[in-house]
């Protein structure tokens, strides 16, 4: 059997939703290139029954690692080191070496408040210097070490890496912890796993489900590959893990995933539609430019995201109110009054306009109805019309409904956008 992990996050402005969790997506993926079977990740506050009971679950179903993030700062409700350390029977011993360390970080900082208690920051340093007995001390980024404690003795269990909160200090440390002996003595069983990821567009969650049926139905011994499927941001997203020896069975799958959906499937390689358009816009030296209306500016945004956008991106227009659409973006005050803003003439009088007034290659307009009022029987709430102009007759304008809450219209809407970007530029 592979490796096994778990992940235990620990803070209450986390479990609360305050702070959005960016380190257990993370350290999965760092699991996952080690090969190591990741089977659970809990978020807990900051109360020790908690973290004892998330820390004994996850040792009670075989976990060979238990990963832990936050508590390691100075104050009361940081007690994750003291908590791992009676987890796995360990003494809690003042490190002085750890002691002077953190003491020499944090001298410079104390200086910026004239009347900061001294006495309050020595009693800190040390409550950030004991650590269980045993344990291999993780350089601190910030203030705060990190740990990997091995199983105790004569009981055994699992190895427990503890790392401290914030990204910036986590993710620096994570080289230093798999340097350690006891962590790679835990390790020692992981499997060389591959994963792979393909994308649709277009089609429902349901239509992979049926596929897989079919897969089935034609031999694919889908039981020798971990396949699961997720809706994100409007797309499909099928992600396949297996062992290296299932790599036959994988592309048989993948198929007839392509022979059931040769439209909807655009990417087999993992990249997603933001990485395809920007190589095609990079790779023809085109440039865009975008007019939004209901996005908002979301779009342009997301074009933006990757680094080398400065390449292509001309620069964008938020035209959300009609008196702008007219002054900034062009659009012929006929058009609303003729069509309303949200229309195909209009959409397309924006992708026109973002185009030709930012000059460049290729505009993209999106004008729609957001929510969660505004809509009427004509035009109801999620309709969004999207054109994309590259000139010389290349214009691609389409109509959509789209389902959820205000984010959701917004965030799909420009989705749809990238993918109508992608055939455009396909075809020039």
């Amino acid at each position: 059997m592979s490796t096994r992990a778990g992940i235990v996050i620990t803070g209450t402005e986390v479990l609360t939703g305050r702070v959005s969790d960016r380190n257990g997506p993370w350290l999965a993926e760092r699991l996952r290139e080690l090969g190591v079977d990741l089977a659970y990740t809990a978020i807990v506050g900051d109360r020790q029954e908690d973290m004892e009971a998330a820390l004994r679950f996850m040792s009670e179903q075989h976990m060979d690692v238990i990963l832990t993030s936050g508590g390691l700062g100075p104050t009361a409700d940081d007690m994750t080191a003291a908590v791992v350390g009676r987890f796995l029977g360990r003494e809690m011993v003042l490190d002085p070496a750890l002691k002077e360390r953190i003491a020499e970080i944090v001298a410079p900082l104390a200086k910026r408040w004239p009347n900061v208690d001294l006495d309050a920051i020595r009693i800190a340093n040390e409550k950030q210097a004991t650590i269980p007995a045993g344990a291999t001390v993780l350089e601190p980024v910030g203030t705060a070490p990190g740990l990997v404690v091995p199983p105790g003795e004569p009981s055994g269990g699992p190895t427990v890496v503890v790392l401290p909160g914030p990204p910036r200090e986590l993710q620096p440390m994570w080289s230093q912890a798999m340097s350690t002996d006891a962590l790679r003595a835990a390790l020692r069983n992981a499997t060389s796993y591959s994963q792979q990821t393909l994308r649709l567009f277009g089609i429902p969650e349901s239509e992979i489900a049926e596929t897989l049926r079919v897969a089935v139905s034609e031999g694919v011994e889908l039981d020798r590959l971990e396949v699961t499927t997720c809706l994100k941001r409007g797309e499909v997203e099928v992600v396949t893990r297996f062992e290296p020896d299932a790599a036959d069975t994988y592309r048989s799958f993948v198929d007839v995933v392509r022979r059931r959906h040769p439209e909807a499937l655009f990417s087999d390689d993992g990249s997603t539609v933001d990485q395809q358009v920007a190589g095609q816009l990079r790779g023809a030296s085109h440039t865009i430019a975008t007019a939004e209306s209901c996005t908002g500016g979301l779009l342009a945004a997301r074009l933006t995201d990757l680094a080398g956008a400065s390449h292509y991106m001309k620069g964008a227009i938020v035209a959300y109110s009609d008196e702008v659409k007219v002054a900034q973006a062009g659009v012929a005050p006929e058009l609303i009054a003729d069509h309303g803003a949200v229309s195909q003439e209009v959409a397309d009088a924006l992708a026109a306009g973002a185009r030709e007034r930012l000059a460049a290659t290729v505009g993209v307009g999106v004008t729609g109805v957001a929510g969660p009022g505004g809509g009427s029987e004509e035009k109801p709430v999620g309709l969004v019309w999207l054109s994309v102009d590259a000139g010389e007759g290349h214009r691609l304008t389409r109509s959509v409904n789209l389902p959820g809450a205000r984010v959701d219209v917004r965030e799909r809407a420009t989705t749809v956008a990238m993918h109508l970007i992608r055939r455009v530029l396909s075809d020039l």
